[in-house]
């Protein structure tokens, strides 16, 4: 599966934002996700295991619980993907916190 496809489900962008903060127990993460989706512990079974398949995700036992974390690589290699894309947008932001700065420097903040 293509990283874009993987991260164009939003419970899935969910579950990663989640992970970015630190380890969470699949118990954890399936509370969460089906608290704001709606989803069955089941479909959020279903896309802890696209994450891992994709490596995105990894996950590891402790005790009775699946413990998972988020795996960097693939992250960098979207970054490094979209790293090209990056001149489209940089200037127009550069060009606004200028204007922003200008702004504030007029209000005397």
């Amino acid at each position: 599966m293509h990283a874009f496809d993987v991260l164009g489900d939003p419970v899935r962008r969910r579950i990663l934002e989640l992970l970015a903060d630190g380890e969470h127990s699949a118990g954890e993460v399936a509370a969460v996700v089906q608290d704001e989706f709606g989803v069955t512990q089941s479909a959020v079974s279903q896309h802890l295991k696209v994450l891992r398949d994709a490596g995105f995700a990894t996950a590891r036992v402790d005790g009775s619980r699946r413990i998972y974390a988020i795996e960097a690589a693939p992250m960098q290699a979207v970054d490094a993907w979209l790293d090209r894309f990056r001149g489209f947008w940089g200037h127009r932001l550069e060009a606004l916190a200028t204007e922003v700065a200008r702004g504030k420097k007029r209000r005397g903040d």
